[in-house]
């Protein structure tokens, strides 16, 4: 058995009135194929451009071993030069990721290679995070701290990404005080007899390629593979919803700062507790439905 996804759909462009009524109002995902062809970036970027202009800047780098309380709250794993990382990519299939780097402001030269399209969204232009990955390399399903609707735009390569909407979380084992799935399922792979509730969650998957945007709404649960070297933009639009903001402010003024003391305090013990409540939870939660 596989997980339930259906293809997520695709525009080659789109209008900005049909992207707020067909999909923002919704909060359905959408692919645009060809919002980028008149940027710099959609005819430069690709690895090697980003390794002439950043390539002396000293990177985070994260792997995929599970979240540990030796660290905080994405607290990157190591750090080396980006020239040095990319050759890695470019040895071969590695786990080495980079995650949430406002690589844009540390090389201003950088946006100028593009502009915030006039989709009907006001964008938080300080905070267009860049996301590098390897062959194989994966980000574990997650949803973002801040329930922003996001446009991700991916370069040089191919990534998969799978989605969840927010009304799934109850079948794929949430972590309590996270913004976390189990990270010891296999979103690629399931094994249902493990994790049985993920039979009844209802999803989204895409390939994303070269130059094309994904739509991911507020408070979406993302799952990334990167099916070859490349590197991923996001920008950011403030949620809609005063619900929303209200959790996402709960969530960077408090969440984080709970699960960092808990993490130093209770050590290795906080982050089997959650484990544990996440199965017992969503196990109980499905027998009822």
């Amino acid at each position: 058995m596989k997980l339930d996804l259906e293809q997520i759909p695709r525009v080659t462009v789109i209008t900005k009135e049909k992207f707020l009524k067909e999909y923002v109002h919704l909060q359905k995902p959408v692919v645009v194929e060809r919002l980028t062809e008149d940027w710099v970036a959609y005819k430069k970027w690709n690895l090697d451009y980003i390794n002439t202009q950043a390539g002396d800047n000293i990177v985070p780098i994260y792997d995929d071993r599970p979240i540990s309380s030796d660290r905080k709250f994405n607290e990157a794993h190591t750090r080396m030069k980006m020239s040095d990382y990319i050759n890695l990519l470019h040895s071969g299939p590695t786990n080495y990721r980079i995650f949430l780097y406002n690589l844009l402001k540390e090389v201003p030269q950088l946006q100028k290679d593009f502009f915030y399209p006039d989709m009907g969204l006001k964008f938080m232009k300080k905070l267009p995070f860049l996301f590098f990955g390897g062959t194989g390399s994966k980000v574990f399903m997650h949803y973002d701290i801040d329930y922003a609707n996001i446009l991700h735009f991916h370069f040089h390569g191919e990534k998969q990404c799978i989605l969840f909407p927010p009304s799934q979380t109850k079948y794929i084992y949430k972590l309590p005080h996270s913004l976390l799935s189990h990270q010891e399922i296999d979103y690629t792979n399931p094994d249902f007899d493990t994790w049985p509730a993920l039979q009844k969650a209802k999803g989204y998957i895409t390939n994303l390629k070269h130059g094309e945007m994904l739509y991911m709404p507020e408070g979406y649960w993302h799952h990334m593979t990167y099916l070859s070297p490349g590197f991923s933009m996001s920008i950011r639009s403030v949620t809609k919803s005063k619900v929303r903001f209200v959790k996402a402010m709960y969530n960077v003024f408090v969440l984080r700062r709970i699960d960092n003391f808990m993490r130093k305090t209770k050590g290795q013990k906080w982050i089997e507790y959650k484990n544990k409540v996440a199965i017992k939870r969503t196990n109980k939660r499905v027998k009822k439905l």
